[in-house]
């Protein structure tokens, strides 16, 4: 058994998230993370709503709210449907919590102790209009290294360099497209380039990361300049130093804060659990890993910044130090990004109303089919164009028609030959062969998934699908009545066929393999499904707020399966089936697209 932690990206809580954004982090961690407990890992899950910067300041002003109300209302709301979405978080959290800021707090006092904070002047982005710091990510201008026109205010996704939003020609606010206004300020600054040599040789092992997001890292090494870690700003968390602590106007910047939230995620699950320190485990032994999901905009963060903050923390820069309380906390093993997923030809935009809200798209579809489509046809390497006609067409074609029909079929010739899953007589070359097709699925899905390649492996599991779909055909149950006993022996192995594929196709398909599971008479979970609790702040009893949570390990009288095929138990009770998928009408990709540019 090996301790694994899924660290998924943290949803900002600034509105409600749409289907591109779980494209990215939502889905792929949940598969990988099922899939891992299933094969016997001890995986932890985490994540939560980040909840500081400006865009929360601005999108309260806009609402006549708080920040601190806003961002209630948003966590409640990402909550509610990352949970509906069937996503096995541990915990999932949010970073207005005391304990996050006791964590973050405690980072940068050893990060700065080691001597890896450095105090310069800076001339930050404000905005004319409303004296508020903007941030780098919310400025856009021409790249003045490769004349990119849409660079942001901290790197140019066209060269991949690291920018300052005042090198920018032409710089202007996203939020209201003013130009910003520079003053100089005092800030703490990561000395980043104190980390090149250490994050450059740490990289260069990373030799199974997919080769767009390793290639990225690297030329990011290219152009290392010391990175702001503080902002003039009054909502986010104090700087925990004297002259600083009680300035409220300095807060630490998402780039300290954010994603620190990992650590601070598993120490506060850790203390939920009753073990304090059962976090350790995930982030002190060297021998655990550590896998990061995100989309692509994100892997600045996951590749140079925050292993340099772990590194800092660690003492394991040029300036070296000693690690603070939490001890030597391990670099990721993996960074998994995916690209982007865009719709019908165009990118996601709120502001544009180019949306498809995941909250609209669980209200209208099964959450199985939009995992299905993320998994079969999602952004794993390239962007992708999410169409509804695609989706409608996988929905029918693939998941109604291929796996829904197999399923459905066979029970419903069980339930009419005999009411209970039969007793094999002796098996043909034909059921030991389909059989062995199944067993030997386990093994090529489990390494596909294990290794980030999502699509190959819900492609080898629907051929395996096929294949046995192909059995059925070949060996004509319907026309072996006079045989009761073959008949038997065809029914129980593509029975046993069926509980395999379920087996392997449940990180993909929790919903439905539950159904599937109970079906052919199973009982107990078979998919286990997150829970949302209230819970009160652990450090502040004037706080509530809803997190994610679950018991998702193979326990002791559990039936959550194994990454192995189950002999099913001849005498079980099968009913009479109904689908276990919907098929869609035609008429929802005109509906859908109707819907689209409605509201663009």
């Amino acid at each position: 058994m090996t301790h694994i932690l899924s660290a998924v990206a943290w949803p900002y809580a600034n509105g409600p998230r749409h289907i591109g954004h779980v494209a990215g982090f939502g889905v792929p961690s949940d598969v990988f993370s099922r899939h891992m407990r299933m094969a016997g890992h001890d995986v932890l899950m985490v994540s939560g709503t980040d909840e500081h910067g400006t865009p929360i300041l601005v999108q309260a002003d806009k609402e006549g709210v708080s920040p601190q109300q806003l961002a209630d209302r948003y966590n409640r709301v990402i909550t509610e449907d990352l949970q509906q979405l069937g996503l096995t978080y541990d915990l999932f959290t949010r970073t207005t919590t005391r304990n996050h800021y006791a964590v973050v707090q405690e980072m940068f006092r050893t990060v700065h102790k080691n001597g890896y904070m450095v105090e310069q002047k800076t001339m930050g982005a404000i905005s004319p209009s409303t004296g508020r710091t903007l941030p780098d990510r919310y400025i856009e201008g021409t790249c003045p290294i490769c004349g990119y026109d849409g660079a942001r205010g901290d790197q140019c996704d066209n060269c991949g360099n690291q920018l300052d939003a005042i090198d920018l020609i032409n710089p202007k606010s996203k939020i209201n497209g003013e130009t910003p206004k520079f003053v100089e300020s005092n800030h703490f600054f990561l000395d980043l380039p104190a980390f090149v040599d250490a994050l450059g040789d740490w990289l260069r092992t990373r030799t199974a990361w997919r080769p767009n997001v390793l290639k990225f890292s690297l030329n990011l090494l290219d152009d290392v300049r010391p990175r702001a870690m503080t902002r003039d700003i009054d909502w986010g968390i104090p700087v925990p130093l004297d002259g600083w602590e009680d300035n409220p106007s300095k807060r630490l910047y998402v780039w300290f804060d954010a994603v620190i939230g990992y650590l601070s995620a598993s120490i506060e699950w850790a203390r939920r659990s009753g073990d304090p320190d059962a976090w350790r485990a995930f982030w002190n032994d060297p021998e655990a890993r550590s896998y990061y999901f995100m989309g692509k905009d994100n892997i600045t963060f996951h590749s140079q910044i925050w292993p340099a903050e772990l590194l800092a923390y660690d003492g394991r820069g040029s300036k070296g130090g000693a690690p603070g309380p939490y001890g030597n906390l391990q670099l990721p093993t993996e960074v998994v990004s995916s690209e982007f997923l865009n719709v019908e030809g165009q990118k996601f935009s709120s502001s544009r109303g180019v949306v498809i809200y995941v909250r609209d798209m669980l209200a209208r579809y099964q959450p199985d089919a939009f995992r299905y489509y993320v998994a079969s046809a999602g952004p794993e390497t390239q962007d992708v164009d999410f169409t509804w006609a695609d989706f409608q067409r996988r929905t029918n074609d693939e998941l109604v028609a291929g796996w829904g029909n197999l399923v459905n079929r066979t029970a419903s010739m069980v339930h009419k030959n005999f009411g209970a899953i039969p007793t094999p007589g002796e098996r043909h070359p034909v059921d030991e062969g389909v059989l062995a097709t199944t067993t030997t699925a386990f093994g090529r899905v489990g390494e596909l998934i294990a290794t980030h390649r999502q699509r190959a492996a819900v492609a080898e599991a629907m051929k395996t699908v096929g294949e046995v779909n192909k059995y059925v055909s070949d060996t004509e149950p319907w026309k072996l009545k006079t045989d009761p006993e073959r008949l038997g022996t065809v029914l129980h192995t593509v029975t046993q066929a069926v509980s395999d594929l379920n087996t392997i196709l449940s990180p993909f398909l929790p919903h439905s393999a539950q159904q599937v599971h109970e079906a052919f008479g199973g009982t107990g979970t078979f998919a286990p499904q997150p829970r949302i609790d209230e819970v009160t702040d652990l450090d502040d009893d004037s706080r509530r707020y809803p997190i994610i949570t679950g018991d998702y390990r193979q326990g002791e009288g559990g039936t959550v399966p194994a990454w192995e095929p189950r002999p099913v138990a001849p005498g079980t009770p099968v009913g009479k089936p109904t689908p276990v998928f919907t098929k869609l009408d035609d008429s929802i990709v005109e509906d859908e697209l109707d819907r689209l540019r409605e509201s663009s």
